[in-house]
């Protein structure tokens, strides 16, 4: 092979490295000061719809802290995303009763905000996985 040709895929190679790292970096960074709403739970294979009427929310804030409502109560905690997974600290939560319905979306939800997550953030999708990934929380990004 000459030089050139051997110079060219080099290149070539290098570059889509870098282009992929790039990506992967643009995803994990996606999370930080966002807004999500959920749209639905449960089953990878069987999602149940969020439940209708309840404003739903998970906030990732910039500096790590992540909060929201995902049925009933309002819960905090730390985040971070560390070799492309989300790491949950455990949540702390308010410990208000509500209709069987939200209690268990909460219930699922917080059952798959726990430890060490994957996640994929597809456009305004966020998809996160429990650590069996049998089960998932399928949130909306909302534009402030």
């Amino acid at each position: 092979m000459n030089k050139i040709a051997l110079t060219v895929i080099t290149i070539l190679v290098a570059s889509g490295l870098i282009l992929s790292a790039c990506s992967a970096s643009a995803d994990l960074a996606s999370l930080s000061g966002t807004s999500w709403t959920l749209v639905s739970y449960g089953s990878v294979d069987n999602q149940a719809p969020a439940a209708a009427g309840i404003q739903t929310s998970l906030i990732f804030s910039a500096d790590g802290q992540v909060s929201g409502n995902l049925g009933c109560n309002r819960f905090s905690g730390n985040y971070e995303v560390k070799d492309g997974n989300l790491v949950f600290s455990p949540l702390a939560s308010t410990l208000m009763a509500c209709p069987d319905r939200q209690m268990t979306q909460e219930g699922s939800a917080f059952r798959v905000l726990t430890g060490t997550v994957r996640f994929l953030v597809s456009g305004n999708t966020l998809t996160i996985y429990d650590v069996s990934e049998a089960s998932a929380l399928t949130l909306s990004r909302v534009h402030k």
